[in-house]
């Protein structure tokens, strides 16, 4: 007999009723009786449970009704039609037999348990109900958006993790190196890295944008998703030490354009996840956070707004709020700033940004004061995606590393793009974890990637 999968059990129930089924997955709770039992079976394929039941014609009756929860079975029997209960089937065990049983000090209990208690338990806490949910809707939303892209023709390029230049210019970097840390070789005072393993000091990657520029102006359109690091020792629920980035950079394009992506990218992951991940949604908006759905809903019905950060800042200073960081025209945006203009505007575009708090490489704008950079705030999220036209200009673009010390002898080849026939260019970074807080409505991002690295934990 095939074994077969609980997730084709519920999509062709009728197929199957009366007929005998094989499944294989893992005990959730198990309510034995005196006569009979009820095993409630995941196999991983489905957030769902199927229940088993059980009764004393099977010879090992007594031995079922002691498997713990999180043991793995192999089931035989029959699916048995139950249109007047909440499940619309059952399976009436034939036989049950038992894979691997687990240790009485098995830590995930049919019972409520702390996010922090299971984020101790990291390797263990997706076979419960939220964490199961929250990584299939992970899974399904990273396909979403190599689907948006792949779809439009964009080019997939795999960006170094190790990299010799600091992409954000904000220093916050882990060395990469091979040398004795009980003796490094000193030169002049310095840390001699000409001895290190790539002879010179390299770092794990805060951006593969720089590197999806040169592939932009090959292709045309190009989008990065892989891992970058930092090393920020910040303990917020909104940072991460390791966390992953969607960047995509397209020629030919200003800001205008780049805006109309991530508009069309961020309403296509959201509506490719509420299509695919109906129950894991629900769960969501019943007990992480409510209204979750119609938030969403709202933002795909929606048009962007598109405002500048000079008129936000006035927004703010006339609204006659009083914020805890008083908002100010050379400064950055705090939360309780986004939150009052995403509550007041929707979803929106915040651009021409003061050049000051802003990376060397966005175009600067005919003020001189500002740079075409963008930052989209939504609802109950804030900050969703970071971008801006690149400063295409060379003269501009060597100044502008000048005044902010940004080394040009380590992206020489960065300053040769714009020496070799290159184009305008824009481009945009989207926190794949933040969009996925953002789509399940779970407030801290170390709920939501699978084995967290944060400063002082590197557990699992």
């Amino acid at each position: 007999m095939k074994m077969i999968l609980v997730r084709e059990l519920k999509k062709e129930t009728n197929k199957y009723i009366d007929k005998k089924v094989k499944i294989a997955g893992w005990v959730r709770n198990n309510r034995a009786q005196k006569e009979f039992g009820f095993l409630s079976i995941n196999d991983g394929t489905t957030l769902s449970t199927i229940q088993v039941v059980y009764d004393q014609e099977l010879t090992n009756f007594k031995e079922i009704g002691k498997i713990n929860v999180g043991a793995s079975v192999l089931i035989e029997g029959v699916v048995i039609a139950t249109p007047t209960r909440k499940q619309a089937f059952e399976i009436k065990a034939s036989k049950v037999t038992l894979f691997a049983d687990v240790d009485e000090d098995y830590p995930i209990q049919p019972k409520r348990h702390s996010r922090e208690f299971l984020r101790e338990n990291a390797h263990l806490r997706m076979r419960t109900n939220l964490f199961n949910a929250v990584f299939r809707v992970r899974s399904v939303a990273a396909h979403a958006i190599h689907k948006f892209f792949q779809d439009q023709g964009f080019v997939y390029v795999h960006t170094p993790l190790i990299t010799a230049s600091d992409g954000e210019g904000a220093g916050e970097m882990f060395t990469v190196t091979t040398l004795p840390l009980e003796k490094v070789p000193i030169e002049n005072g310095k840390v001699n890295y000409k001895e290190d393993f790539f002879a010179r000091q390299t770092h794990l990657t805060v951006t593969g944008q720089l590197q999806a520029e040169a592939y932009a102006q090959a292709f045309r359109d190009v989008y990065t998703f892989g891992p970058t690091f930092r090393a920020e020792k910040s303990q917020t629920q909104r940072h991460a030490s390791e966390f992953w980035m969607i960047e995509p950079e397209m020629a030919f394009c200003d800001l205008k354009g780049m805006m109309k992506v991530a508009e069309e990218m961020v309403k296509y992951i959201i509506k490719d996840v509420l299509d695919n991940c109906p129950e894991e949604m629900e769960l969501f908006n019943s007990f992480v956070e409510k209204g979750l759905k119609d938030r969403l809903t709202k933002v795909l019905e929606s048009k962007f707004k598109m405002i500048t950060h000079e008129e936000a800042i006035s927004n703010l200073l006339n609204s006659g709020v009083k914020f805890e960081t008083k908002p100010q025209y050379n400064g950055d945006l705090a939360r309780e700033h986004e939150k009052y203009l995403t509550d007041k505007y929707g979803p929106v575009f915040v651009i021409n940004w003061p050049k000051e708090i802003k990376a060397f490489y966005m175009r600067l704008n005919d003020d001189n004061k500002t740079v075409a950079a963008v930052d989209l705030l939504v609802p109950g999220s804030g900050e969703l995606i970071g971008g801006s036209q690149r400063e295409e200009r060379l003269p501009y673009l060597l100044k502008r590393m000048e005044e902010m010390k940004v080394p040009k002898e380590d992206l020489w080849w960065y300053l040769d793009l714009r020496r070799f026939g290159g184009s305008t260019s824009s481009g945009f970074g989207l926190g794949f974890e933040r969009m996925i807080m953002y789509l399940t409505g779970v407030e801290n991002i170390r709920d939501v990637i699978p084995f967290p690295r944060t400063p002082r934990n590197a557990e699992f």
